[in-house]
């Protein structure tokens, strides 16, 4: 079992309805990892889920307060959030780089997974904002300055590699398919498991004592349609990336 920290996945919808000379506005809270947090859930795994409103003033900012996790997901939740807390943005203090805290903990042996989507990597015009991070540094892939989607409303799928590891064992080789992902590159020293397109759909690297993996496409809608949700492959997918990402005092090599 893997003690999983999921970091975004969520967003506030703000709605003005008007009903002829009425109008009369309303909020709500939308979460999009229902089915992973299920899925990671079922597997075993403890998962605490922070939603993106939290992340600014809850994600970890000491490594001793990442120690209660085994992994960290972050998902659809932009560089900005986790670099501008309140006590930073509104009232011009120091605090920790927490890009450069997760860093150092992974290369301590902590686990980081970063799933794709429009606040993810670089991200929808760039806003996500991970190119030249401590997070990039120690991801398997590199990250475009620019805005790096990859649209694909006609639906393509993944395939795997003919690399043999423990996260990828028991898939399909053709994966159902995806309705986006984002344009990555593969580090020298990275594993490619999987390409959608040619490009790095599933990469996963070690880091000093840690291990990372990136997954170029998203964990629900809109990129991952029901035919990416309900494949018997999801689940085991993910529970076998975050037990790999959690077992950094195992081997690294493949299966």
């Amino acid at each position: 079992m893997a003690r999983v920290l999921l970091a975004g996945e969520s967003w506030i919808n703000a709605v003005t309805d008007y009903k002829g000379f009425d109008a009369f506005p309303h909020t709500r809270l939308e979460i999009g990892c229902e089915r992973l947090v299920q899925a990671l859930t079922a597997a075993g795994h403890d998962v605490v889920h922070m939603p993106s409103h939290a992340v600014a003033t809850d994600f970890p900012e000491t490594e001793e307060k990442l120690a209660a996790y085994d992994v960290v997901l972050l998902s659809d939740v932009g560089a900005n959030t986790l670099l501008l807390p309140p006590v930073v943005f509104n009232q011009g203090r120091p605090f920790p780089n927490r890009l450069k805290v997760l860093a150092q903990w992974v290369r301590n042996g902590g686990g980081l997974m970063m799933a794709g989507g429009y606040l993810s990597f670089q991200g929808f015009q760039a806003k996500a904002n991970y190119h030249g991070t401590a997070v990039e540094d120690v991801l398997p892939v590199s990250i475009l300055p620019y805005d790096d989607r990859a649209e694909t409303p006609e639906g393509i799928g993944g395939e795997l590699t003919a690399e043999r590891h423990p996260v990828t064992a028991g898939l399909d080789a053709q994966w159902p398919i995806l309705l986006g992902y984002q344009r990555l590159t593969a580090k020298d020293d990275a594993t490619v498991l999987a390409t959608i397109e040619g490009r790095p759909l599933l990469a996963v690297r070690t880091e000093g004592a840690g291990r990372t993996l990136a997954f170029a496409s998203d964990i629900s809608p809109h990129w991952a349609p029901r035919e990416f949700l309900d494949w018997d492959g999801y689940q085991r997918l993910f529970d076998q990336a975050v037990t790999w990402l959690a077992d950094s005092s195992a081997p690294a090599g493949r299966d």
